[in-house]
């Protein structure tokens, strides 16, 4: 009997993924750590069983009639499915697995991260020491001071998952209270960008600290990067090793329980 092909739109996948498809299906990968580009995309496809891919391709109406009725699952390497056309692929009865709840330490560890690096001005100060700004300073009661958390009232988008975590992870920093909202909006819509940058511009706030921005990636030359007071780090909340491998492993298994007709651990659709 043959076995199920899978396409896997990335080399760079943690191994163990790799292993797991291999021993059931017979793996189509494409054998760079870019994404794949569209016609290559678009070629490989047909006839495949499952398509194993990341935020980096778009899943659309396009892709789908590439791909004919053999296309039975996708397995998404994220939580998000912005990339993916659901409308499209629910028509068609195709089922969707992606990685829920394993990046929620690794997404809660950053942004308490993120939190610190951004009240005591880390990236500023480690900005100053390399352009010389410290040893014109010298020493100074006022030079490079930030706002510490302790008695401090911190906000929260959503009590999910991950902000539930950040809660956890902010205990021991003497926090005076927690406010948060009870629904988690889509990731590109919390900010507006433009009022952001005007509003660290005339100092309404005092910083911002960024993992997520729109576009993505955010050009070199946006003026938020213009910004001292503006940490900016590039859509890193899971890259945290056993994190991608858990991450990766789940959407293998996703594949592989949709392709034996079992329930998928993490089905979206």
């Amino acid at each position: 009997m043959s076995k199920p092909k899978v396409l896997v739109t990335r080399a760079d996948i943690p191994q163990k993924a790799f292993t797991m498809l291999e021993e059931k299906c017979e793996v189509d990968v494409w054998k760079m750590p870019s994404p794949i580009p569209r016609d290559e995309l678009l070629k490989r496809i047909p006839g495949k069983d499952a398509l194993y891919c990341l935020l980096t391709e778009k899943i659309d109406k396009e892709v789908l009639d590439a791909a004919g009725p053999s296309l039975k699952v996708i397995g998404t390497m994220s939580v998000g499915y912005d990339h993916l056309s659901m409308d499209e692929i629910k028509k068609r009865n195709i089922m969707v697995g992606f990685t829920p709840g394993v990046l929620t330490d690794a997404t809660a560890e950053l942004t308490v991260t993120l939190l610190l690096a951004t009240t005591r001005r880390l990236f500023e100060a480690h900005s100053e020491l390399l352009n010389g700004g410290w040893a014109k300073c010298a020493w100074s009661p006022l030079w490079m001071t930030g706002q510490g958390l302790k008695g401090s009232t911190v906000g929260i988008f959503g009590m999910g998952r991950i902000g539930q975590g950040v809660v956890q992870r902010l205990q021991g920093f003497s926090v005076h209270k927690f406010i948060y909202s009870g629904r988690s909006p889509k990731k590109e819509g919390v900010i507006n960008q433009e009022a952001l940058v005007k509003a660290l511009k005339t100092n309404q706030i005092r910083a911002a600290g960024l993992d997520v921005m729109t576009p993505e990636p955010l050009p070199p030359d946006h003026e938020l990067t213009t910004l001292p007071n503006c940490t900016l780090i590039p859509h890193i909340g899971s890259a945290e090793t056993s994190t991608r491998e858990d991450m990766a492993t789940l959407t293998a298994t996703n594949i592989i329980a949709g392709l034996e007709g079992k329930p998928l651990p993490a089905r979206l659709c």
